[in-house]
Formats: structure tokens, C-alpha cells, sequence
């Protein structure tokens, strides 16, 4: 079999690339090789075990959307790629020949072998595989004690939700706070009040130790001696980069196991691209290699790749991660873009902080108004917002991408604090105390002190 365009991988990263490449390039064959039936939302995957209800009710539109744009799929394994002759071989032992090759094979969960988990019934991960996650929805449906190991946002949304169907959740993560390399303390502590006042017990600054049991589950043992007792643990302590078949290809990985890309998606050979969670990422604003995994900054790569898979724009390209995140629990929204607090100085910048909490709604009478906080990392010397994180209603992932904006057009504050707003009562704070401009206030006037 031929093909002008290959693309292995079929979740967020896989969708956009041949979809985009497809309009751009409306005569070249494009063909995904994936092996999922059904490929999951991945975002919404926590939200199978209590909001959505199944994971029938979390699928990616894939297949409908490759039929529109005239994209084939082929659902099987590429076992081996040979980036010298452009052939790759599938399980079913068929190969097909491309011109242009796209990983997009995403990331695996961290699965550490020191917890003794591989001999135990009811350990679970967190992939975005279906026919897994089904299976993991019917066993925990037979629980009623369950821990979660690692307090990252799927560890917690997925504590919050098991909590809202009656199982007594136990969250825990070692570092001071959860969310804790996302969030600075005042919006972690923010929301962990948040988790607790739904039901989830936390216990952050604890280490788990090991997993009892002999054949099943019975709890967890943490570093100080103290046993929880459990019938299922959830291990989300983050993810890996599935990239062992570009490494097999001789394709350059970095020194955390991405593909190295450069600013086009490409990767050493220029006729090979990656996106999505397999590649490498940048940070915006220290040029630094980042370990970040968000469907957002995946399908803002596969778009760069789509639109250069055959010809180079120098306008179109990925200029680094912003790690833009954002979670809801119940009606409280939080997010976060760029730099922390913490990670500014860190890094060695000289910042100040603007903060400002309001209400996202006018009047604050009305019945969905809640409080917003917003907070500004601006940089000392220049004024340019590093970074912002946003504490509010469902809004507030709407806003926490305006500061990605933001911070992605290297804007000071002096710019941010002249912009119109378009307001309405049912639908946004008050222009006259609006939260973001007064974060903005509150930054300028430090820097004039």
C-alpha cells in the first residue's frame, strides 16, 4: 500500500494533523494507522466515572470527522518504521510506503514498579485505552474504599468524581500541596479546600511506600508506617511519552524520551514530524526543554504540522508551551498559563505579583455569580506577564486563555490595563471592577513604588 501522508496515532494530535493536512493538501493521500476503535476524549476521560457516566459518552469524533475531510484509517499496529526506504510494517504484516511520516503516539502512564502493583487485583492507571477503561469502570463499581496515588489534575478529578457517585476517596501526593506543579500554594490550598468540602480525604506531604495485599488490593503504606486501608488504588503519577517505536527507527529523542522537533513539528529527518504528547516541548519563555502533555498544546503543534507537512511557512510555527491548564470541580473553575510565582524565580526573574478578587457576575446578586481571584507573574524590569492563574466560576477557563493570550504576544501590563472588555451582567464581571484590570492595577502600582 501507498500513501503520501502517514500518521500513527489517532487521539487528539492524530485527528488534527490529517484533517488540516487534508484541506491544505487536497491531493495527497492521507492515512492514519491506529489501534483504537474508538479513540477517547482524553480530557474527559476522569469524567466516565461519575459526570458523563460511560466512556460510550467521551469519544472523539474521529472517524466522522477523517470520512469528511477524506482521510483513510487503518485500524492496526505499525510494529516497525525504516526511515531511509519511507516503509512501515503493521502487525497484520501488510506495509505501506509514505512520503511523509507523523508520530503522534502520545504518552502511557507511569506505571512504578516499586509500589508492587503488577501482582495485585484492583490496581489501576489512567490510559486512553476504551476497552481498559471499561473494564477498570465495572471492577470499581464493586468498591467502596479507594486511594488515589498522586495528586496531579487527573489524580484529582478523578478522586472528585468517584467521591460524587458515594465511594470514600483517599487523595495522596507527596509534595506540600496538590496540583503543586501547576498551581502556586494560594491556588492549590484554594483548591484542596474545595476537594475536601466535597468528600475527598487528603493527605498531601505523604509518600506511599507500597501497595498491601498479597493477591488483591487491602490498602496502601505510607513512609511514616501508616496503613489506609483500600479495595482499589489509583496509581496517577503522571505520564511518559510513547516513543519507543521512533527510538527503534533511529529517529533523536531528547533527554526525557521525546522526540526532538524543531520549530515546524519536524523532527531530524525532515520528512518525519511529531505533535502531541511523543514530542518535545519548549517553554515559552525560557526556551527550556518542558515536559508537558495537554491535548491543547497538541493540537496547536498538529496544526503547524498540518499546515507544513509539505511546504514551509515561516509564520507557522510552534514558538514554545504556555501549559495552559484549566479544571472545574463542581462549579468552581481554576486555571493557570505560563510561569508560577514559584517558577519565575526559580528560573532567576525579578517579579512582582497582581492580584484581585471580584465577583465574575453584575450585580454579585445574581444566582450563578461567584468570586474570581486573578493573579499576574509580571516581570520587574519590562512589565511583560510571565504568567497568571485565575480562581472563579466556569469562566474562568475562558479567561485563564486570555492570559495565555497574553503572555503568547509578550504583553505588559500597561497594554493589558488599556484593554476593552465587552461586559454584560449574566455573563461577565463589572468593566468597573473587572478582575483581570484590577490584577493589572495592582501590578502597576507596585511597579511604580
Amino acid at each position: 500500500m501507498k500513501t503520501d501522508v502517514l500518521v500513527i496515532g489517532s487521539s487528539a494530535a492524530g485527528l488534527v494533523v490529517p484533517t488540516v493536512g487534508k484541506r491544505v493538501n487536497p491531493d495527497k493521500k492521507f492515512t492514519v494507522v491506529t489501534k483504537q476503535n474508538k479513540s477517547m476524549i482524553p480530557c474527559g476521560i476522569p469524567y466516565i466515572f461519575g459526570s458523563v457516566g460511560k466512556s460510550d459518552n467521551n469519544i472523539l469524533p474521529a472517524e466522522k470527522m477523517y470520512e469528511q475531510t477524506g482521510v483513510e484509517v487503518i485500524h492496526d499496529e505499525v510494529m516497525s518504521v525504516d526511515k531511509n526506504t519511507k516503509v512501515a510494517v503493521l502487525a497484520s504484516g501488510e506495509s505501506i510506503s509514505f512520503e511523509i511520516l507523523v508520530f503522534a503516539t502520545g504518552s502511557e502512564p507511569v506505571k512504578p514498579k516499586w509500589l508492587n502493583w503488577q501482582d495485585k487485583e484492583n490496581v489501576f492507571f489512567v490510559p486512553k485505552d476504551k476497552v481498559y477503561l471499561d473494564e477498570m469502570q465495572q471492577k470499581l463499581s464493586a468498591c467502596n474504599s479507594i486511594v488515589t496515588i498522586g495528586a496531579g489534575f487527573i489524580g484529582v478529578e478523578i478522586s472528585d468524581e468517584l467521591t460524587k457517585t458515594g465511594k470514600k476517596v483517599t487523595l495522596i501526593e507527596k509534595l506540600p500541596n496538590i496540583l503543586g506543579l501547576a498551581f502556586d500554594k494560594d491556588i492549590s490550598e484554594k483548591v484542596e479546600a474545595v476537594l475536601k468540602e466535597r468528600g475527598v480525604n487528603i493527605l498531601t506531604g505523604c509518600e506511599v511506600k507500597e501497595i498491601t495485599g498479597t493477591t488483591k488490593v487491602e490498602g496502601v503504606k505510607l513512609s511514616d508506617g501508616t496503613v489506609i486501608a483500600a479495595d482499589a488504588v489509583i496509581i496517577s503519577m503522571g505520564y511518559k511519552p510513547n516513543t519507543q517505536l521512533a527510538k527503534n527507527s533511529g529517529i533523536i529523542l531528547n533527554d526525557q524520551g521525546f522526540i526532538k522537533v524543531d520549530e515546524y513539528m519536524r523532527t531530524c529527518d525532515t520528512h518525519i514530524f511529531a505533535v502531541g504528547d511523543c514530542a518535545e516541548k519548549k517553554d515559552f519563555v525560557t526556551g527550556k526543554s518542558a515536559p508537558i502533555m495537554l491535548a491543547s498544546t497538541a493540537c496547536a503543534e498538529a496544526r503547524i504540522a498540518g499546515m507544513n507537512l509539505f511546504k514551509l511557512s515561516v509564520i507557522k510555527t510552534f514558538s514554545g508551551t504556555i501549559s495552559i491548564f484549566s479544571t472545574a470541580i463542581g462549579n468552581n473553575g481554576f486555571g493557570v498559563a505560563g510561569m508560577t510565582e514559584a517558577q519565575a524565580i526559580k528560573e532567576g526573574f525579578e517579579i512582582i505579583t497582581g492580584t484581585a478578587e471580584g465577583i465574575d457576575r453584575h450585580p454579585g446578586s445574581l444566582s450563578d455569580s461567584h468570586k474570581q481571584y486573578v493573579k499576574l507573574v509580571v516581570a520587574k524590569d519590562s512589565g511583560v506577564i510571565l504568567g497568571g492563574a485565575v480562581f472563579g466560576g466556569l469562566s474562568a477557563g475562558e479567561l485563564i486563555n486570555v492570559i495565555g493570550v497574553a503572555i503568547q504576544n509578550r504583553m505588559d501590563i500597561n497594554a493589558l490595563f488599556i484593554t476593552q472588555v465587552g461586559t454584560h451582567p449574566l455573563l461577565t464581571a463589572s468593566p468597573a471592577a473587572y478582575p483581570l484590570i484590577k490584577a493589572v492595577e495592582s501590578a502597576i502600582i507596585q511597579l511604580n513604588k
